[in-house]
């Protein structure tokens, strides 16, 4: 049972002061440094045609597509500068960040501004003459926020195309909203403040009530429920949620290893306080950029190949992602035949969609992804339950 009487009063609150109080610390933070410690320097932009939201991108685009995170700010602020160091810090190390909010606007966000993030970064994938044209990885979708944006990360982890969410300093405020813990069924990580946090006591009753079997990492770091954003580059927080992202959307183990294990990098850091549920770390690349190899022979004339990929493996379930890519000529649609491990089943999938779910399974693009120009990529991917390896993979064109 939650102590969400005077928890939820209290928090409740605090997100009224935070709407404009964070806007105000957002707009000038303290020591920014300009464009991060990544290697992709990095800055914010706005555009046209997603209004009201401030997007994080390396200022000069690298040749690996970028990864996507959609952020919900603190107090819901309408501010997408409210955690500039902080968002700015993990788009230098190749992603794409999205915050709700124009640069120091004002007023309060919803959670569909993060699906409206998701949607924009999509169809600017697709987009023929955008400069994401090809350059978003649309099958690793990262859904995050702190404090009352952790609520609106909550409200959106069931999209399909969503495969992690983040959990900074916030919890459910009510026994009546634990439907959203119950339909988790991608990996999730918490990042608190510790003890002095307010979203302390409701983080860690969200914790006790993830459902069995998915993975799941929770970190305390006592700084309380105001975190490290506004420090040099994001401060710990922001740290720690490079590696993380590194880990789910990039497939890097070493960055991984900080997460999963009983010898995990956090949890001799000698800083962090590290829970664990169903992690490991099969199914990655110890390389920060991972490039499989493909599952069917390149194809040298029009059509399309397929590479498929475990992302993560837990004892009785994976998540698995596919690149299709275009052959010499643009293709209009794509279909992908998958071969199952024996025993393996899929559970959901995202970006395509799924005819049968054991066996031999066909994936067919959705309305945003099937037109592709020539030797550009989409993607798609997919949770199953038992093991993910072995898979044999081919596509055609339609």
């Amino acid at each position: 049972m939650r102590r969400r009487t005077t928890v939820g009063a209290v928090l409740a609150a605090l997100v009224t002061t935070l709407v404009t109080g964070i806007m105000t610390i957002g707009a000038t933070p303290a020591d920014a440094a300009v464009g991060g410690s990544g290697p992709y320097p990095a800055d914010y932009e706005t555009s046209t045609g997603l209004p009201n939201h401030t997007i994080y991108r390396p200022q000069n685009l690298p040749t690996e597509r970028l990864p996507l995170l959609v952020w919900g700010n603190g107090g819901c602020a309408a501010s997408g500068t409210a955690q500039i160091n902080f968002l700015r810090e993990i788009s230098s190390h190749g992603f794409l960040a999205i915050a709700n909010g124009a640069p120091n606007g004002s007023g309060s966000t919803t959670s569909q501004m993060l699906t409206q993030s998701i949607d924009w970064a999509f169809a600017e994938n697709s987009r023929s003459g955008s400069k994401y044209f090809g350059r978003i990885d649309t099958s690793r979708v990262a859904v995050a926020g702190f404090s009352c944006g952790g609520l609106e990360a909550y409200a959106v982890s069931a999209d399909p195309r969503v495969t992690t969410t983040m959990i900074f300093s916030s919890g459910l405020l009510n026994d009546a909203d634990d439907y959203q813990l119950r339909r988790l069924t991608k990996p999730i990580a918490y990042f608190i403040g510790g003890p002095s946090d307010i979203a302390y006591p409701n983080a860690m009753d969200d914790w006790g009530k993830l459902p069995a079997g998915l993975p799941a990492f929770m970190g305390n770091l006592n700084v309380g429920h105001g975190g490290t954003y506004d420090q040099v580059n994001g401060g710990e927080f922001a740290r720690v949620a490079v590696l993380y992202l590194k880990w789910r959307l990039k497939g890097d183990t070493t960055a991984g290893a900080q997460f999963a294990g009983p010898d995990c990098g956090l949890c001799r850091s000698g800083q962090w306080q590290v829970q664990q549920k169903n992690l490991t770390l099969d199914g990655g690349t110890s390389s920060p950029s991972p490039s499989p190899s493909p599952s069917g022979s390149p194809s040298t004339g029009p059509g399309c190949t397929a590479t498929y990929t475990v992302q993560d493996q837990w004892n009785g379930g994976f998540v698995a992602g596919v690149v299709v890519t275009a052959g010499s000529a643009a293709i209009n649609g794509w279909r992908v035949t998958l071969t199952l491990p024996s025993g393996a089943t899929i559970a959901s999938a995202w970006n395509a969609v799924n005819t049968g779910t054991s066996g031999t399974v066909a994936f067919a693009n959705v309305s945003y992804n099937g037109r592709i120009a020539a030797g550009q990529t989409a993607g798609f991917g997919f949770q199953g339950t038992g093991t993910g390896s072995g898979a044999i993979a081919s596509c055609a064109a339609i």
